[in-house]
């Protein structure tokens, strides 16, 4: 009998040390929990046996029970690596057809082609749906669905009306009176100013409306003689004409049905604007990204023409561009959020978080992957923060929870258990040698 007991020892210590190596090699391991090997020793008796004279027959390994204390937390730059402080397990679904899900401590994600936010293995990150203030519209198992971060938000809306003040300097120099004069906007010197604007298509694709001014008369207002002498600031004032040439990207704006390609602006002696009295129109144009033809038409009203050097006073359109994503955040309470460039915030999701009345008793599958069982029991689901369950940290991971020092400590020990057992083998060997050389 002691050859068998002291080969349960021999087999209780391989067990141990395979244990304790499997911790050790996935020290570095983002969500792993060691685990710990629990043995029994093994008595073999029955109602007849003397207690005072039972002898063991040897150990045997009782399990290899997880340790689900929390590992050491790292921070990161990625505001979707979350750690779990406290209870429960992110909730993980394949791509498969397969319903199956999977539980895990490491909150390692990031965003797929597809948008998905997946882990390491491909696998979903599982989310309760949210309306647009963040509250959850379902729950249980069957709400459950996988976490999509939309790329942009928002409904475009093409540029109709574009509002623009400008003060023009009454001591601009005249450059488009000549006869042979040509405008050409890639010359800076047929020009006086320029202001650029960005306007929409219909599917809130940004472009450049630019538009030039140049003087083409200027003087001193005219006083009649029977007024007597002008006051001061009526000799100063002067009244002003401009040529306004509009540009939507490359193509060049033309208004009426001669279209014509630029605008007149006349400005009346006190500086303020007198034609044209209304909006101008332009007539419809094609966008060159292909969207539906549209028109567009400027208002000037605001614009001055003083002494004061030229200035954008007011610049405004009622076009709306389709946000892009800007970024993404993570509450305590795990409510995922969207932040665009047009200034949407959008709430994408709630993260879904399982807990178990016996966590020792989840199967391991790998790739810090647990399934329940029937020790482990059906998961109670709920989320970060309620019911208690722990607080999500974003940017930051949660370890494995792998102490170094311990392992090797309990690796000596298991090293010097099984030295210990192989001696009593040997021990066992040597007395049956002993008694197999007696000779009568």
């Amino acid at each position: 009998m002691s050859f068998y007991t002291a080969l349960s020892g021999l087999q209780a210590s391989q067990t141990d040390m395979a244990t304790i190596s499997h911790n050790l090699a996935n020290v570095s391991t983002t969500g792993f929990k060691r685990s710990r090997t629990e043995f029994a020793d093994v008595i073999a008796s029955s109602v007849s046996t003397d207690p005072r004279k039972m002898v063991g027959s040897g150990v045997v390994v009782k399990g290899n029970t997880q340790q689900f204390k929390e590992g050491n937390l790292q921070t990161t730059s990625n505001a979707l690596d979350l750690a779990l402080v406290g209870e429960g397990f992110f909730i993980m679904k394949g791509t498969g057809t397969s319903d199956s899900v999977n539980y895990t401590r490491n909150g390692s994600f990031s965003v797929d082609s597809n948008n998905n936010v997946v882990d390491a293995q491909g696998s979903y990150l599982m989310v309760y749906p949210v309306d647009s203030d963040g509250n959850v519209t379902a729950t249980g198992k069957t709400g459950l669905t996988n976490l999509q971060i939309q790329q942009t938000s928002g409904t475009p809306k093409a540029t109709s009306k574009v509002e623009t003040a400008v003060q023009l300097s009454s001591t601009s120099t005249v450059k488009g009176d000549a006869a042979d004069y040509k405008f050409d906007r890639t010359d800076t010197t047929t020009y006086n100013n320029s202001v650029a604007q960005r306007v929409y298509d219909a599917n809130g694709n940004p472009m450049t409306m630019t538009s030039y001014y140049v003087r083409t008369k200027g003087g001193t207002s005219a006083v009649p003689e029977s007024a007597g002498p002008p006051p001061v600031a009526a000799q100063a004032a002067t009244t002003g004409t401009w040529d306004v040439y509009t540009f939507i990207g490359d193509q060049q704006m033309s208004v009426g049905a001669g279209k014509d390609q630029k605008v007149e602006l006349v400005y009346d002696d006190k500086g303020s604007l007198k034609t044209p009295a209304a909006a101008i129109t332009f007539n419809e144009f094609a966008p060159t990204s292909g969207a539906a033809a549209q028109t567009v038409s400027l208002n000037l009203a605001g614009s001055t023409q003083l002494s004061s050097a030229f200035a954008v006073n007011a610049k405004k359109q009622d076009g709306i561009a389709v946000g892009q994503l800007a970024g993404v955040t993570v509450t305590d309470g795990g409510l995922i959020r969207a932040s665009f460039s047009n200034g949407d915030i959008v709430p994408l999701g709630k993260v879904a978080l399982a807990k178990f009345s016996t966590p020792t008793g989840l199967r391991q599958t790998g790739a810090a992957y647990w399934e329940a069982t029937g020790v482990s029991g059906e998961a109670s689901l709920g989320s970060a923060a309620a019911d208690g369950f722990g607080k999500l940290m974003s940017g930051t991971i949660e370890g494995s929870n792998v102490d170094i020092t311990e392992e090797l400590v309990n690796l000596i020990a298991a090293q010097r258990n099984f030295q210990a057992n192989a001696k009593a083998l040997d021990t066992a060997s040597q007395v049956s040698q002993t008694i197999f050389n007696i000779r009568s």
